[in-house]
This record gives C-alpha cells, structure tokens and sequence, in this order.
C-alpha cells in the first residue's frame, strides 16, 4: 500500500492566527475516504473553526469510535491529542479523560451507527450529566465500513442499496439531546461550511454539553432512488468474470442560503434534499420550543438546520461534582492520599 504525506514546508506568506499557526497547521493526514465524501467537509469546518478561535493545537483532545466519520479525526488537528476508542464508547472515555485534565478541549467525533445504536446508552449519559465537550455525530444513516446497511438514523421508508425498505422508526439524536439536558444543540449540514463553521466555534467555546447533528452524504451506499441522506456513486463493471465495485469521482456539494429560508439540494442521483435554517426571530433559549418548532418541519418533510438551543448559564460536570480547579492528573500523592485521619472522617460522614 503506498503512503502519500503531505509535505512539511508551508508557504511562508501564509496568514497565522493570533497564536502564530496558519491554517495547515490545523491539518492532519491525507483523507482516506471516499471523494466527495460529506465527511472531509466537516473536517475542513472543523480545521477552520479552529484556525479561527486561535486555538493552540494541543490543547486539544479529539476522541472518537468506529466508523467511517471516527476515521476522521486523523484527517484534522494532527498536532493535537487523540484517541480511538471502541465502538460506540467515545463518550465515556472522553468523561474520563475530561475528569483527569478539564484544561483541554475536548471534541467528541461520531457518527449514526457509533452513537445511535452501540452508543445511544453513552451518549444519553454524557449528554445528561453535561460533560464538557463538543460532540459532532457525521450523520449519513448507514454502515459505510460494512457495506451500507441502515443505522439507527435511516428514515422509516428509505430504501438500501438493495431495495430493501426500511420498517423502523429513525432516532433523532437531535431531539434525545434537547431531552436529555444538552445545553448546546445544534444541526447543520456538511455541504453549508458558512453555517457550520460558526456552530463548530459556538460548541467549542461552549460550558457545557454540546452538541451537534452534521447531515453528511454517503457517496457510497446510498446511492439509489428511496434514499433520504445521501445520492448514487457505485455501478457494477465487467460482470462476466468479475465484480467491481467503482466510485465515481464527484465535487463536492455546497450551499447558501439565508436564515428563514427553505432550499432544496440536488444530489449527485438528483434526489433532493430540502433544510429549512432558522429565522432571526428565532429565540434559541428556550428548550422545549426547540423541540415543538423542529418536530412541525419534520412533519413538513424540512430538516432545520442552525442553533436550535443554548443555555447561555451552562455548567458542567466538574461543577456538578464540585472538583478541584486544578486538574487531577497534575495532584500530587499527598493530596490524592491525605492519610488515615482523612479516611476516618470520611467513612464517619457515611456512617
């Protein structure tokens, strides 16, 4: 398998941020993914987000699980930490991380299959307990590691690369999230950078448990008539003695539009995607008509996209809990073992 890096040299007119990095310098390896994937959109949003706020590359801590959308913490922020965890249990080894060191950043990369279904238990959990994080669930409603099968997210009716319809009722990770008590939830789309880059910057600065539902075509698998997320890419060649699958090369798909309009995107198999971004009358403070407002366009077949809600007051976990100001990776054995006297009076209270 041959290994292409990107060169090390940068262009020295370059523009740097107010820390001293250019925007490669937010960069990571080269994409793996398939061309055309919405996926690479959402890292170069992220890339930016970051080049933006000024943000010192290894103050960083990305984390993610398995999939083709946790691959992709690879392809950004390379001088940052990381970590690749197992299926569907990004959160709780972010919630341990957090709780070590709260002086990182902390981005949660996922995707449908990651957080919908193995995952739906750890992301309800970090979500509900206000984990300090910046959670981005790539969203395309199906298994591209393993051939395209639906996700928890498939819309009831869709159909798969097979023609086989789907029976069960989608998840919505957006409507868990405003239940559960995220205090920053948000939806957008991989092809709209103007709007998810800001979203990406909000949930980053945010205090408390962010998150953000990123619709991102599959170029792979669902690339069939009946598909709600995502248009064509493969066809079959030289049947007789083989079976090759070929994914066409296509440019990326984009859009603008202005807040309280509905637009209609054409995928590449000329399926169309309609979002509706929020009007500028819309209060984002208030939980519950979030979840009202989002529900009446979705029985209107709109997807809405933008900030749905925030809590402008957010706390977190370690307020929760009520620890230390200085990380606990960084205490000393003096502190973390106070001696007997300590116990004692512990177990007393307890008594």
């Amino acid at each position: 398998m041959t290994y292409i890096a990107k060169p090390h040299l940068h262009h020295p007119t370059l523009t740097k941020n107010k820390v001293g990095y250019t925007r490669r310098d937010y960069e990571g390896r080269i994409s793996t993914l398939c061309a055309g994937c919405g996926h690479d959109s959402i890292s170069a949003a992220v890339i930016q987000a970051c080049w933006e706020l000024d943000i010192e590359p290894h103050r960083v801590a990305k984390l993610s699980g398995i999939g083709c959308s946790s691959k992709t913490p690879d392809y950004f922020l390379g001088a940052s930490h990381g970590f690749n965890t197992v299926h569907g249990r990004m959160p709780s080894v972010l919630t341990g991380a957090n709780l070590a060191n709260r002086d990182l950043l902390y981005l949660g990369v996922s995707g449908d299959g990651d957080s919908a279904s193995i995952g739906l238990g750890q992301f309800a959990n970090a979500m509900r307990r206000g984990v300090r994080m910046a959670y981005i669930v790539e969203n395309n409603g199906v298994y591209g590691l393993t051939k395209g099968q639906f996700s928890a997210t498939a819309d009831r009716g869709s159909k798969s690369k097979k023609g086989v319809v789907n029976s069960d009722s989608p998840v919505d990770l957006v409507a868990l999230a405003l239940q559960l008590g995220a205090t920053y939830v948000a939806r957008s789309f991989s092809g709209d950078k103007a709007q998810l880059v800001p979203l990406i910057k909000g949930a980053m600065a945010h205090g408390g448990a962010a998150f953000i539902d990123v619709i991102s075509p599959c170029v792979t698998f669902n690339n069939h008539g009946g598909s709600t997320k995502s248009y064509d890419y493969v066809r079959q060649h030289n049947e007789a003695v083989s079976r090759i699958d070929f994914i066409n090369t296509h440019s990326e798909i984009t859009t603008d539009y202005a807040p309280g309009d509905v637009v209609e995107v054409q995928q590449h198999d000329g399926s169309l995607l309609r979002l509706r971004k929020l009007h500028p009358e819309y209060d984002p403070t208030d939980r519950y008509a979030a979840s009202s407002y989002m529900q009446e366009h979705q029985a209107r077949g709109e997807v809405v996209t933008g900030l749905l809600y925030v809590d402008p007051l957010a706390t977190d976990l370690h307020m929760a809990l009520n620890t230390t100001h200085k990380p606990l990776n960084t205490l000393g054995s003096d502190t973390l073992c106070p001696g007997s006297k300590a116990l004692e009076k512990i177990n007393a209270a307890l008594r």
